[in-house]
């Protein structure tokens, strides 16, 4: 977390300097100096510093007081300089032009609002209704109600809820008045709120053809969903008058109010903006599902967060950026160069939270928010692939492999996807969304290191250690239990071989027969517990919670823990990066993949960097070759097109 929003006293637990650097620009750099758990009869310190500058990804980083050179390190109990400090961690840094800064209250407002920059969890998204026969933009906005297929899409998309009173995000909307309406379009996804600006719920004006009350909203919206019924024109974005729309997500009800009511969804995106997934499969018709709803919101929040690293976005928050380094530099600084400020920086104990933890809590740099690093070799589980000399870095909310030699991102995934592990003395098997794992070797002897490895994955992923069963048959050649076409243990019989070797409804099965679940069908996962001579399976323990195994794919708190699809915002989808990944995969998208992985905000690998916020999580959604060629192309109007025909 960045030191400067969770404490009141800037002065008190840390030191904040500003200044102005002839190749950085103005930058803001924060230190902070921490006791760490005892050792024996001695106590460690480590030093925690974050550098803020006019680029859009803050650098974090921490050094033990131990791993300075001898002749860096201070007395017993007393703290290093800020100066020597930032002299070996930052020597680039122009330090004569660094001064402390002030106390006022507008330090910490700032420096927050640059460490929250690009990491935001709300939303808002467009929806514009075009009835059979419309096209044009004016027409969609003067449909003074929703018809029955538009009504039926959006009790699918979101709660209808009441705005005077609504306490949660409003986006912009009236909630004291009525002055934008009386109700609106609601929900949650993952970690995200979205707020619907629904035409027919925004205020309708008579005899006012461009309806600005309603523009007002939708047209400052980045994403537009345009609902289409049956029988509508075809939609062009020639038609849209905006400067701010950038993406717009076509969706064509087929059947509508029918028990076969399905969609088609077409996008169409200004030319600035990259690709973003979750892909849409050629000539695929959603059935009316909660599945589809998960896919077309992650396709919503992807387009967005595609958006904002456009070239336009980009600017404009990099040009925020600066404007609020520049004020701290020359509004909030003191005349305290960094040389005259304190001697020593202020130790934060950690005493109380030691007190706290149980007497077998993990060692110290596993609680780490940042990336943890390890040499590893690493396999795309069964698929027929060479190892790759890789650094494996595992933050609190991202796991990535980087090709050691390429330094490409070979694979990422979210930690809330990575369902389970199994491991040996030298190495591991990593289990992650729909079943699909990687495999990692560590070189012999370094046993401990796979400890630590999985001691990490204890504490920053819901995941846990598979079991492998082998399962004898009963008289009749029968196993005793069922499961579903998703690996799902559905039934135990009583009494069975399988119930006595612990087998349980809710456990989850990844690999039959040394082969893995996903690299199966439902038939041939049949047929293989049917006729196996000797049948083994490697399985995820049910969640004790919940009797589900803990999935984290693609639904929010609360929502049912089952993966059902792999929409998730996060990785499910993100597989393979670098083993079959399209051609055009140069080493420039590897490196911004090194920094980006499913969707929110940019994770820190490596180098410290914990990216644009206050968490070390995020990552903009993926770029080609991460999700692009995974099961069909995209519709896709790079400009000016029209998209979404008669036939959607």
């Amino acid at each position: 977390m960045p030191i400067s929003n969770k404490h009141p006293s800037p002065g008190t637990e840390h030191q904040n300097f500003f200044g102005v650097d002839e190749r950085l620009g103005a930058v803001a750099v924060s230190l902070r100096r921490e006791e760490k758990e005892k050792e024996g009869a001695s106590l460690q310190y480590n030093y925690r510093l974050i550098l803020r500058t006019s680029e859009l990804r803050t650098l974090r980083g921490s050094v033990l007081e131990d791993a300075l050179p001898p002749t860096a390190r201070p007395p017993a109990a007393r703290g290093l300089s800020p100066k020597k400090l930032l002299e070996h961690v930052l020597p680039d840094l122009n330090l004569q032009g660094l001064r402390l800064a002030s106390n006022s209250p507008k330090v910490p407002e700032t420096l927050l609002k640059l460490d929250e920059q690009g990491v935001s969890f709300q939303r808002k998204v467009g929806v514009l209704y075009c009835r059979a026969g419309q096209g044009s933009e004016e027409e969609m906005y003067n449909n003074e109600g929703a018809g029955p297929p538009f009504q039926e899409f959006l009790e699918l998309l979101g709660q209808h809820i009441q705005l005077r009173g609504f306490t949660k995000y409003r986006a912009q909307l009236d909630t004291k008045t009525d002055s934008t309406g009386t109700h609106s379009l609601y929900t949650t996804y993952q970690d995200y709120e979205i707020m619907f600006h629904v035409s027919t719920m925004l205020p309708y004006t008579p005899n006012n053809s461009q309806q600005l009350l309603r523009k007002r909203h939708i047209g400052n919206d980045i994403v537009t969903i345009i609902f289409q019924e049956p029988g509508a024109q075809p939609f062009t974005p020639r038609t849209i008058r905006s400067h701010f729309q950038h993406v717009f997500i076509i969706v064509r009800a087929h059947e509508p109010c029918t028990k076969h009511t399905t969609y088609s969804v077409a996008v169409s995106r200004t030319k600035d903006i990259p690709l973003f997934g979750p892909p849409i499969p050629a000539g695929h018709r959603f059935p009316r599902t909660p599945a589809f709803r998960d896919f077309l919101l992650a396709k919503a929040i992807n387009a967005e967060n595609a958006a904002e690293r456009s070239g336009k976005f980009h600017a404009m928050a990099t040009r925020t950026r600066q404007e609020y380094l520049q004020d701290l530099a020359r509004s909030h600084a003191t005349t305290t160069s960094l040389e005259a400020s304190s001697s020593r920086l202020p130790l934060l104990s950690l005493g109380a939270k030691r007190k706290e933890r149980a007497k077998g809590a993990k060692a110290w740099e596993l609680q780490s928010a940042g990336a943890l690093v390890w040499s590893v070799r690493a396999r795309d589980g069964d698929r027929a692939a060479p190892e790759l000399p890789c650094l494996l870095g595992i933050s609190a909310e991202f796991l990535v492999l980087i090709e050691a030699k390429g330094k490409r991102v070979i694979f990422n995934c979210s930690c809330r996807d990575m369902l389970a592990w199994t491991y040996s003395d030298c190495g591991l098997d990593l289990y992650y969304g729909s079943g699909d794992y990687i495999s990692v070797q560590l070189p012999d002897g370094q046993g401990d290191e796979v400890k630590d490895i999985v001691n990490r994955l204890q504490l920053v992923t819901r995941g846990c250690e598979t079991r492998e069963l082998t399962l004898l048959r009963n008289g009749l050649g029968q196993l005793g239990f069922q499961v579903d076409s998703e690996g799902f243990v559905t039934d135990v019989e009583r009494f069975t071989f399988a119930e006595k070797a612990g087998l349980q409804p809710g456990a989850r099965l990844v690999r039959v027969c040394e082969r893995a679940l996903p690299s199966l069908s439902h038939t041939q996962t049949t047929e293989l517990l049917r006729t196996a001579k000797k049948v083994t399976i490697t399985m995820v323990p049910p969640d004790e919670n919940e009797g589900k195994v803990p999935s984290k794919g693609c639904h929010g708190a609360g929502a049912p823990s089952r993966v059902t699809q792999g929409y998730g915002l996060q990785a499910g989808m993100l597989r393979h990066i670098g083993w079959g990944s399209p051609a055009g995969d140069t080493s420039r998208r590897g490196q911004e993949l090194a920094g980006e992985a499913a969707v929110g905000h940019r994770v820190g690998v490596l180098m410290g960097s914990s990216g644009e916020g206050c968490r070390s999580i995020g990552c903009k959604s993926p770029q080609q070759g991460a999700w692009w060629g995974v099961g069909g192309m995209e519709q896709e109007s790079l400009g000016r097109g029209t998209v979404g025909g008669q036939s959607g």
